[in-house]
């Protein structure tokens, strides 16, 4: 029998600079590499074509989606195992170790001795779960709406199997880890409206409102008046069914509408719970604008965002390719610093930043239990390929707040008060005066 493990981890291991740290199974069903590790399988000689012709990350990633390669054992190991062959520490910004390879003359060769164990073929077709028609200018408003599209509007159902009964689909709040993800997200939830020091009769935008769950908890336990905008039509649909069952029709309006077309502002506040992301650095500063002058003075702006860390080359900076392609087409992670300065030039005064880094990582495991626990309900709810996505974004997610890679933040900012009144406590932690 041909030993394509033993010839596939010799190329890995040139190609890394060391040996594999997992096991390795090919097609053939040969092994190499610790016993004792998560086994990295490689299920067709297609996972190499792709390599071939589609180096580093996004071939990867259209191997793992197309089912080609997998993981047996303990994901979460598997990635910890491989994070430090993908991330490489120097003078504080991370490199992709996959990328500062790619001009390295030696991966001609190696290219040719894969093409020789991989054997002819034409380049596979990448899986249909991938978004690769693109139609206007980036973080124009019909671009957006196509993105949010591609990853929202996949079936409400299958989100429900994957979020729980909450519906959050953001970090939770954990007060420790034996805590649920049902209350650990109603414990988020509270956190941001005693941030904004919400008060009955107050109005509330909730920016990038989902299916309505941070409208709905303002509503009911604050007595807030709320407009929730989603530019996802399929989330729209379930917010508003949500509103209708819990008897909050009154008080709630959920709009299919881009943050950029809000006038009926001022509101006494704003939150914005995991959108930004999705905003990019050159929608950015209309966006901190917007908000701004959506406010009334003295209103306050919970931003609750996924940041990077920064690069001493920011120029250097391009997104993960396997997010683009499959999970959040468009969406760009900027260092914590860089959102405060930008909430800053559009006149907000930032008066408190907390990191909820550790949080995320929890949130994502609940997740991932939810999706595995339920594997083929999701499959049939969507298709194998798209269960596939979010296994590994998620797990690979919840690694990388784990390890630093990526962190989470909450930034309260005020709308100051003309002769400098914030309105805020002199104290952090009673968050109303």
């Amino acid at each position: 029998m041909d030993q394509a493990a033993g010839r596939l981890g010799s190329l890995l291991a040139e190609a890394f600079g060391g040996p594999l740290p997992l096991r390795l199974r090919a097609w053939d069903g040969s092994e190499v590499g610790p016993a004792d590790a998560p086994v990295l399988v490689v299920r067709s000689r297609r996972a190499l074509h792709r390599l071939l012709w589609k180096p580093g990350e996004l071939g990867l990633a259209r191997a793992w989606v197309a089912g080609e390669i997998t993981v047996e054992g303990d994901l979460y190991e598997a990635l910890a195992r491989l994070a430090p062959l993908i991330w490489q520490h120097e003078d504080g910004p991370a490199e992709r170790n996959v990328r500062r390879l790619l001009p390295d003359p030696r991966l001609l060769r190696l290219a040719g001795q894969v093409l020789a164990l991989a054997g002819p073929g034409l380049p596979p077709t990448p899986p249909r779960e991938e978004l690769r028609s693109r139609h206007g200018l980036k973080h124009s408003l019909r671009r957006d709406r196509e993105a949010i599209s591609h990853h929202y509007d996949v079936g409400n159902d299958f989100y429900s199997l994957v979020l729980g009964p909450s519906m959050v689909y953001s970090c939770a709040y954990w007060d420790s880890q034996d805590s649920t993800l049902e209350q650990a997200q109603f414990d988020k939830l509270d956190l941001v409206c005693r941030k904004l020091a919400l008060r009955p009769g107050q109005r509330l935008l909730d920016v990038g409102c989902g299916w309505g769950s941070m409208v709905l908890h303002a509503a009911e336990h604050y007595g807030v008046h709320a407009v929730g905008v989603t530019i996802s039509v399929e989330q729209a649909e379930l917010a508003r069914k949500r509103v209708v069952d819990a008897g909050l029709a009154d008080r709630v309006e959920i709009r299919v509408q881009d943050y950029r077309r809000i006038d009926d502002g001022p509101f006494d506040a704003i939150s914005s719970i995991g959108m930004a992301e999705h905003v990019g650095s050159v929608a950015y500063g209309t966006y901190a604008s917007q908000l701004f002058g959506l406010l009334k003075p003295g209103g306050r702006l919970l931003n609750h965002q996924i940041a990077r860390p920064p690069r001493a080359d920011e120029s250097t900076y391009s997104v993960d390719e396997f997010i683009d392609r499959y999970v959040f087409p468009d969406g760009e992670l900027a260092p914590v610093g860089t959102t405060v300065s930008l909430l800053e030039q559009a006149g907000f005064e930032v008066r408190d930043l907390e990191s909820i880094r550790e949080h995320y990582a929890l949130t994502l495991r609940g997740w991932v239990t939810n999706l595995e626990r339920n594997w083929a309900e999701a499959v049939r709810l969507v298709s194998p390929g798209r269960a596939r996505v979010w296994r590994l974004y998620m797990a690979a997610s919840a690694v990388a707040f784990e390890q630093n890679g990526i962190g989470v933040n909450q930034v309260l900012a005020v709308r100051t008060r003309t002769g400098g009144n914030s309105g805020m406590p002199l104290v952090r932690g009673p968050w109303s005066s």
